[in-house]
């Protein structure tokens, strides 16, 4: 069965449930909307489900910042109430508050 609602919204701030890294939410895919290729890079016991929602997160780990594509299962909210340190956040979102990231401009 297809899940239509997405869990997470857009400036929320989530970790990955295996990697470590966290990110601000700035796109989602109702389903898997990413390359052929990049679905095979995964290992086989690790592949997520295509029919669950994807996300486009401002990623950050210890090392560097970059996009990251995630599935919803394998997402948690970040509760640590730190802001993410991504160079490109000021570009779509205003100050960090309440935990997480108000949207700059209106979607369609």
């Amino acid at each position: 069965m297809l899940k239509t609602r997405a869990k997470y919204h857009l400036g929320q701030v989530v970790r990955h449930r295996k990697h470590p890294f966290r990110g601000v939410i700035f796109d989602v895919d109702a389903i898997f909307s990413n390359t052929e290729e990049w679905y095979r890079s995964i290992p086989e016991e690790s592949r997520p489900s295509r029919d669950q929602p994807f996300y486009h997160l401002l990623a950050e780990n210890g090392q560097s910042h970059y996009v990251a594509y995630v599935s919803e299962q394998n997402l948690i909210p970040d509760y640590s109430g730190e802001p993410v340190d991504h160079p490109d956040l000021e570009d779509l979102f205003g100050e960090f508050e309440d935990g997480q990231y108000p949207l700059h401009f209106q979607m369609n």
